[in-house]
């Protein structure tokens, strides 16, 4: 049997109150008095390690994201050195290189932030019930995320873009 007290001030004394009136009645009973805080916490405990994770993997998916990101950028700079070696050479600075290499990665990021928006919407209705406080669709949701992915986008794309705008065009042509 279950019995909630509900009491006003002091938790330990209300607990002394409900043991000596338990005694009173009879002595052989036994009691667990527990606050409904603690019975609140225990209730939500799935689904706070669930959130966190979910939070977790979310974050290594767009770490491994980013590192797919660099290695794409990277291998696409590695191919067209020559391109970007002869683009120098006909007097365009290290600021057009790295602005062409950063709007390539952009437009990919775009392709797939429209697809990811589209299927993230479709799949959050058939877990429309495991989002508390959410829509399928939010849109400051949906779009903090994408924004956060554009942002660890650029920043993987940096690092090969940099390295492009760097690229000797005398030594890349003779490769």
């Amino acid at each position: 049997m279950q019995l909630m007290v509900r009491a006003r001030g002091s938790m330990a004394v209300a607990r002394e109150d409900v043991r000596t009136v338990v005694a009173q009645l009879n002595p052989g009973i036994g009691l667990q008095l527990d606050a409904m805080d603690s019975q609140i916490q225990e209730i939500l405990m799935p689904e706070r390690l669930m959130a966190t994770l979910s939070g977790f993997f979310g974050g290594l998916a767009t770490l491994i994201a980013m590192v797919g990101l660099y290695g794409v950028m990277s291998y696409m700079v590695m191919r067209r050195r020559s391109e970007i070696a002869i683009r120098m050479a006909l007097g365009a600075d290290r600021v057009a290189v790295v602005r062409m290499v950063l709007r390539e990665s952009a437009i990919l990021v775009a392709l797939g932030a429209v697809l990811g928006l589209a299927l993230s919407v479709l799949a959050a209705r058939w877990v429309s019930t495991l989002l508390f406080g959410l829509s399928p669709g939010d849109p400051l949701t949906l779009a903090v995320s994408a924004a956060a992915l554009g942002v660890a986008a650029a920043c993987a794309s940096y690092l090969p873009a940099r390295r492009a705008a760097r690229v000797s065009p005398m030594m890349a042509l003779r490769e």
